[in-house]
């Protein structure tokens, strides 16, 4: 019997297809050789990172546990060739706002004294990298995060930032997280590829636009190892116990609501500039800010249909004693691409 199979026969089957599904979703997958450490590998340019699916959980729960405050952490790992690994991950005492987060005095000293026990119990893994959350408003570097980041990459490399979004990740069921570094001060990137389309929010966009061309993303993959199974499995169970008693449904709710408010204000600005103006020249950007705009709100729509479908479940399994069952149904909606993907269970 495999690892996978003897964590999983520990659970009950709804935690255990939970479980499942979440790694699929994030495409998990076993190695055991990636957490061997070579200090003569440890220095270059980075173009993918790899995060540990027990680090990347943990950062997860810290950032829900943020709720619409941002949080901080750091991350712990090593180099292989050109690829950052992320092992573990800790959470710092930060105080956060809603737009940003700051470590003082008491951030600094706590971190000293955890990385100094790691290394005191034999885990040699050093700190590569920080992540802080973006509740609500995407993955990517406000101007803030680009300076903090082109420091610690100039004074300790190697370092990466991450960024989750715990609302949008909530909402989707997937998580939402991205990785970057910055550019060398002075360095002109080439032209890239257009990334995928992300919403920024309108409060947002100037500070996203401004500053997106000082850093890049990194490819993220995710695994994990028969070491991690065990805190794995009870870390899950937390998650699992947190994401049900948050009511996704009201989680959905205030997301979307947010987000045709700001689909509202967009339209209000760009019927502004098209009366303001009114020149020939403006065209090719309004056409550009309405495009966006119509993908936002298709967005929108599918998740606004979707939770619709689900609300209509909730009302038929409140009308059920068995608690499973409402479990069932909750893992039957396939939150990456917005359907239901089953027949309601008999009842």
């Amino acid at each position: 019997m495999s690892t996978d199979q003897v964590m999983e026969s520990s659970m009950s089957s709804a935690t255990s297809m939970a479980f499942r599904n979440w790694q699929m979703a994030n495409n998990v997958e076993s190695l055991e050789t990636i957490y061997q450490y070579d200090s003569a590998e440890q220095q270059a340019i980075r173009a993918e990172i790899k995060i540990a699916a027990l680090a990347l959980l943990k950062m997860v729960m810290h950032a829900r546990s943020g709720g619409n405050l941002e949080v901080m952490g750091l991350v712990q790992g090593k180099v292989d060739a050109n690829t950052l690994v992320v092992v573990d991950s800790f959470a710092l005492p930060v105080e956060g706002t809603e737009t940003r987060v700051n470590a003082q005095a008491q951030a600094y000293e706590y971190m000293t004294t955890y990385t100094d026990s790691s290394e005191a119990v034999g885990r040699l893994h050093k700190v590569v990298g920080w992540y802080h959350s973006h509740p609500g408003y995407g993955c990517w570097l406000s101007g803030i995060d680009v300076s903090t980041q082109a420091l610690n990459q100039q004074f300790q490399e190697p370092f990466v930032a991450i960024v989750v979004d715990p609302i949008r990740t909530m909402s989707a069921g997937k998580v939402e997280l991205g990785a970057f570094r910055t550019y060398p001060k002075g360095y002109k990137p080439p032209d890239e590829v257009p990334s995928e389309y992300q919403s920024i929010p309108l409060n947002k966009i100037e500070d996203f636009g401004v500053h997106c061309k000082q850093y890049y993303p990194l490819e993220v993959s995710y695994f994990k190892s028969a070491l991690d199974s065990r805190l794995l499995d009870s870390l899950w169970n937390t998650y699992w116990v947190s994401t049900l008693s948050s009511n996704s449904l009201i989680t959905n709710s205030s997301y979307i609501t947010s987000q045709i408010n700001d689909l509202a204000q967009k339209l209000q600005n760009v019927s502004k500039c098209k009366s303001v103006q009114g020149t020939r020249s403006l065209d090719s950007t309004i056409a550009d800010k309405l495009s966006k705009i119509i993908k936002d709100t298709k967005k929108i729509v599918l998740m606004k249909q979707t939770l619709g479908e689900i609300r209509k479940i909730d009302l038929a399994c409140k009308m059920h004693s068995d608690i499973s069952v409402l479990e069932l149904i909750v893992l039957s909606v396939d939150f990456n691409t917005l359907t239901i993907t089953s027949e309601l269970p008999d009842m």
